[in-house]
């Protein structure tokens, strides 16, 4: 087993870039909500607890906690923002309400660090911090001193280096923290002994035996959809089970331009058995009249389910059913325990009654990044390893309110318009992310001396480290502008294009 960090989320909009964080220091983490009980926390033998921000004020009542006893264990305790000032009232320490001319800080702020102290050791006496705080400590529980300091708040930074507690007001995970990162590395491998012991060649050869032992000598059927996440899981279960595995790919109708096409001919070249189930007429019947975007996602996981259960008669028997499901969409969906940001298909989206044995998710635990390191490793090729993330829903959730033919066709051409004009000016790998959604919102034109009144095409494209937060990415006006004007053009009931200038949060990603 890898040592295991904990961070508890508080509510905070960057819980989940501190996991990134320590996972990308070689440090396995899980991220559990503030209500995790103590004993269930500690039954994961933890070597560390992060606790992340949040928007509450620790004195208001029913402000998020933990309890006293979970900083009495010996474990080595990283409080960030909230966090911190959670761990100094919990061990008698003060938190106030800042005035307006003192300790309130936000964005980048000059800090001083103490360079004695072991999360700051070797690193810069002075530099800048993210902070996003109206709360502030102001006085210490005892046996506590400064670490870190800025014009307003002299307790920027506190610690006991004794019971191994150390508190932050600032955010190191964030890129705008100088050093973050390395604040991070040093409270993992200084303060709670860290190894560095999770790296993918191990993960793929405990995962390889996991498999196994799970599955034993029965078929697994999965969903396969072309892209990175179910591409790499098909690639760690073959290594596991070999021929016992049956490739499916439904193609629900919902899917870009050629994209299915595509699919068939990769996959039917290769050493596995591949079949493709025509399912478009299916679920654009159960589609219909349907405009709420949960509702969409639980009725496509729900009928992906029953088109499966179908092909495990046809191709199987099969007892299991295999998915890409990552981290992330555990996280959003709200199946670690926290609140359910959107429901991706394949977690939230699931009906109780699956119709199978048992679900296999090897990359359950995984993020983006480390599912892309992991096709590197068992030898996926780069092409579909790079390749930009799909939602399993596919342009049912590019396409707001209900979803008919005629909207799909139209935000079809619109994404092909604009990922053709992105690859032929050089500008694909500017964005991790760009995409086309047609907008339920019909607005006045003028085509040809005549009035329009026509659909209003989104474009989308962000830059990201791990797709938990993300900034939208500079596109040249002169591409925009191109994408524009082709669009119009082109795309039959299509009379205006605008771009999403939002980053993540307080938006996500996709626009359901």
């Amino acid at each position: 087993m890898n040592q295991t960090v904990i961070v508890l989320d508080f509510g905070g909009q960057y819980s989940q870039l501190i996991a990134r964080k320590i996972r990308e220091c070689q440090v396995y983490c899980e991220v559990l909500p503030w209500t995790a009980r103590t004993e269930t926390i500690l039954a994961k033998k933890p070597i560390g607890l992060v606790f992340s921000g949040g928007p509450a004020s620790v004195y208001a009542e029913g402000a998020p906690t933990v309890e006293k006893a979970l900083l009495e264990q010996g474990i080595p305790v990283l409080g960030i923002c909230y966090g911190c000032q959670l761990m100094v009232r919990l061990l008698g320490g003060e938190v106030k309400a800042a005035q307006a001319d003192t300790a309130r800080e936000y964005g980048r702020t000059q800090t001083a660090f103490d360079t004695e102290t072991p999360l700051f050791a070797g690193l810069p006496a002075e530099g800048i911090s993210w902070m996003s705080h109206g709360d502030y400590v102001s006085r210490l529980p005892d046996g506590f001193a400064i670490c870190a300091k800025t014009a307003h708040c002299p307790n920027a930074g506190v610690f006991n280096k004794d019971r191994r507690l150390y508190g932050l007001q600032f955010h190191p995970e964030v890129r705008h923290t100088e050093n973050g990162k390395e604040m991070i590395r040093r409270f993992l491998a200084d303060v709670c002994g860290a190894e560095g012991d999770w790296v993918m060649k191990d993960f793929a050869a405990r995962a390889v035996e996991e498999i196994r032992a799970k599955v034993g000598e029965e078929k697994v059927l999965l969903a396969l959809s072309g892209g990175v996440d179910s591409s790499v899981a098909a690639a760690l279960i073959s290594r596991a089970i070999g021929k016992r595995l049956i490739s499916i790919y439904v193609d629900h109708g919902l899917m870009r331009k050629n994209e299915s096409e595509e699919v068939e001919a990769y996959y039917s070249a290769l050493p596995l058995e591949f079949h493709r189930i025509n399912a478009e007429e299916r679920f654009l019947a159960g589609l219909k009249g349907v405009t709420d975007p949960e509702k969409k996602r639980r009725f496509i996981g729900a009928e992906f389910i029953k088109v499966f259960s179908e092909a495990a008669e046809t191709y199987g028997p099969a007892a299991y059913l295999a998915q890409g499901t990552i981290y992330p969409d555990v996280i959003e969906s709200g199946a670690a325990g926290g609140h359910t940001i959107k429901s991706h298909h394949n977690v939230g989206g699931l009906p109780e009654q699956i119709g199978f044995q048992g679900i296999v998710e090897p990359l359950r635990i995984l993020f983006k990044d480390e599912v892309r390191a992991l096709g590197r490793e068992l030898g996926v090729p780069e092409s579909i390893v790079s390749r930009q993330p799909f939602p399993g829903p596919g342009l049912a959730v590019r396409v707001i309110g209900e979803v008919t033919a005629e909207k799909l066709k139209i935000v079809r051409e619109a994404d092909a318009v604009f990922r053709e004009v992105m690859a032929r000016r050089s500008l694909a790998g500017s964005a991790d992310q760009f995409f086309a959604v047609l907008t339920d919102m019909r607005t006045v034109g003028v085509m040809g001396d005549e009035r329009s009144y026509q659909y209003t095409v989104a474009l989308r494209a962000v830059t990201t480290e791990d797709f938990m937060t993300a900034d939208f990415a500079r596109i040249p006006y002169e591409a925009l502008e191109e994408v524009s004007r082709r669009i119009v053009n082109e795309v039959p009931g299509v009379n205006r294009v605008v771009y999403d200038i939002t980053s993540k949060p307080p938006s996500t990603v996709e626009f359901e």
